[in-house]
């Protein structure tokens, strides 16, 4: 699995074949969700665009009226600089400047916080047990799968992290 390093200025990673794949399916799934598919009683969507006043819907419906867009283009925006930064169809070097692993950082955490909800992963889930009782229940399921890029998504972003803060 690539991990993130400090070199030269830069947050340098090396990716296989099929982690670029799953990074580029995964940040290109994010847009889609916040263009095509945008819809506010979506759990997700609520999830990326929480009430900012649960108690006072036409306080967080104005509030939406004027931040929205912004966060909407923003949110697009770092997941399309995933998109940019990967090499096409093959494994490859990424190079980040600081402002792109800001904009990578928080799509990742997008992407993640996105596949919890549907995964219905809550505060507290232990990740290696919810994969251990998936891959007893079926080995090839598409939940293994997807646990397992939740997971892989968290050890990225922590790699980037560390890597920003050393």
């Amino acid at each position: 699995m690539s991990m993130f390093r400090r070199q030269a200025g830069r947050y340098v990673a090396v990716f296989a074949v099929d982690e670029v794949r799953v990074l580029r399916k995964v940040a290109s799934e994010v847009v889609g969700l916040l263009t095509d598919g945008f819809d506010h009683t979506d759990p997700v969507v609520g999830r990326l665009f929480p009430a900012v006043y649960p108690q006072d819907a036409p306080g967080t419906a104005e509030f939406r009226r004027y931040t929205e867009g912004d966060l909407k283009t923003a949110k697009i925006d770092q997941a399309g600089a995933i998109l940019a930064a990967l090499p096409d169809d093959a494994g490859g070097e990424v190079r980040l400047d600081a402002e792109a692993a800001e904009a990578w950082l928080r799509a990742l955490n997008d992407a993640r916080l996105a596949m919890g909800v549907r995964l219905e992963i809550k505060d507290g889930t232990d990740l290696g047990e919810e994969l251990d009782d998936a891959v007893a229940e079926d080995p090839g399921s598409s939940r293994v799968f997807q646990l397992s890029v939740y997971a892989y998504l968290g050890y990225l972003q922590e790699s980037l992290l560390n890597a920003l803060i050393d």
